[in-house]
């Protein structure tokens, strides 16, 4: 009879602390988050060199080498509020680019998403033209993972996740933080996306930086500039815009599609 008593008494204390927990748990629902792209330019560029080209491509490698840094971090920011988000960047156009202009070592994207709505807008600078993207967000087939990661004191889970046919995406996201965004266009999971890498693309996005800030409608106008047109118009402008570059215009279709 004792033995039974003290475990109801442990039981009781157990479910008691546990709801103690469940009261004092702090869910961050606005804010600003700074991320960190970071991109291998030296990888990027290996890639370009081939048999066909190496002659000149080789030397101009190395001679990039002695004049860059191997890795390129450009800063964004992610504004937030409950189920809007908006995503810009914070570089300078004077520092992004790279060799041949490279679009994955510049930021061309500012992206305004209404997750309940489920509609994005997006202002994407393609070359020396901007284009208007209005369209649904982008649907992403996660597959969620036992692994986990801390990111600024957040607890993250690891999701998986194939985009663009080929793409292969590395996510880390928390459910502390109860909105399904994250860095330019890349949502969809049961909470924040604070860090994205695609492994193969040789780049990543991580927070470097939360700000539990006040965060108001107004904050989180969408972009207006640029020329109107929706997923499918935007991807055949690029098939156009990229028909003669031959091996070139995978990575660069890549950039200017995420």
């Amino acid at each position: 009879m004792i033995k039974y008593s003290l475990i109801l008494v442990i039981g009781f204390a157990v479910a008691v602390t546990s709801a103690a927990r469940g009261q004092n748990a702090h869910f961050t629902v606005q804010g600003v988050i700074e991320f960190d792209k970071t991109v291998n330019t030296y990888a990027l560029f290996r890639k370009n060199i081939n048999s066909e080209n190496e002659g000149w491509m080789a030397p101009a490698f190395d001679a990039y080498k002695k004049n860059n840094p191997q890795f390129k971090v450009l800063k964004s920011k992610l504004a937030f509020l409950q189920n809007k988000t908006l995503f810009t960047p914070a570089t300078t156009e004077e520092e992004t680019g790279g060799f041949d202009n490279n679009p994955m070592i510049g930021q061309n994207n500012i992206i305004y998403n209404d997750l309940k709505a489920d509609n994005s807008v997006v202002q994407k600078k393609v070359f020396e033209e901007t284009f208007l993207v209005k369209d649904s967000l982008r649907k992403i087939n996660w597959k969620i993972t036992t692994e986990t990661r801390d990111i600024l004191g957040y607890k993250c889970r690891r999701a998986n996740a194939l985009i663009l046919d080929s793409v292969y995406v590395v996510a880390f996201y928390t459910d502390e933080i109860p909105v399904s965004g994250g860095p330019e266009c890349f949502n969809g999971l049961p909470g924040m996306i604070l860090g994205v890498a695609l492994p193969h693309e040789n780049v990543t996005w991580f927070a470097s930086k939360l700000s539990e800030v006040a965060v108001t409608e107004k904050d989180l106008v969408p972009p207006k500039k640029g020329k109107p047109t929706n997923n499918s118009g935007l991807h055949q402008v690029l098939l156009a815009a990229l028909k003669e570059w031959g091996e070139y215009a995978k990575s660069f279709f890549k950039a200017f599609s995420l």
